[in-house]
């Protein structure tokens, strides 16, 4: 298969790009995901997805470089457990053509084949019905629900418990 998109860890060079994406993005973020959306917020963000345990990728369109979404790997745990946490999103205007999915696919290629994780997990809040149809898409299985999980928004949230191992 040829992907529209290709993967590549973030940079500083991509402040203004991913800021000005993510500004835009409030409206679809608003219920689910709090991205980078000042300059100090990104530059914490590439530190942070930086450090041992975290991996973060940039979803771009092989046809023009732009950004159209964001996959991060975080608490990489190795050893015996070999499992971590998924997060990610869309921008806005690229949403709903299958971008994500094809970046969420290299991802989990890459989690799988180059850091050897045996687990992926996506936590999804039950009405994001978009981001469930994604992880099922990319052969995720639900496995439980996990009340008051995430602080997101202010609030605690519920979340479905989602999971993919390694084939």
């Amino acid at each position: 298969m040829r992907f529209r998109v290709y993967i590549r860890p973030p940079e500083l060079s991509d402040q203004r790009e991913f800021v000005a994406s993510a500004q835009a993005s409030l409206a679809l973020h608003q219920r689910w995901v709090s991205a980078p959306n000042t300059s100090s917020l990104f530059r914490t963000y590439v530190a942070r997805m930086a450090q041992p345990g975290n991996a973060a990728f940039l979803i771009c369109r092989r046809d023009n470089d732009q950004i159209v979404g964001v996959v991060a790997i975080t608490n990489i745990v190795l050893g015996l457990f070999r499992s971590a946490y998924l997060g990610y999103y869309a921008f806005a205007g690229h949403e709903s053509q299958g971008f994500m999915r094809e970046g969420l696919q290299l991802v989990v290629r890459h989690a799988f084949h180059s850091i050897k994780l045996h687990r992926l997990e996506a936590n999804i809040q039950p009405g994001n019905t978009k981001s469930i149809d994604l992880v099922k898409a990319c052969g995720f299985s639900q496995e439980g629900y996990s009340p008051c999980y995430l602080k997101i928004g202010g609030r605690w949230r519920d979340h479905e418990r989602w999971a993919r191992l390694a084939t």
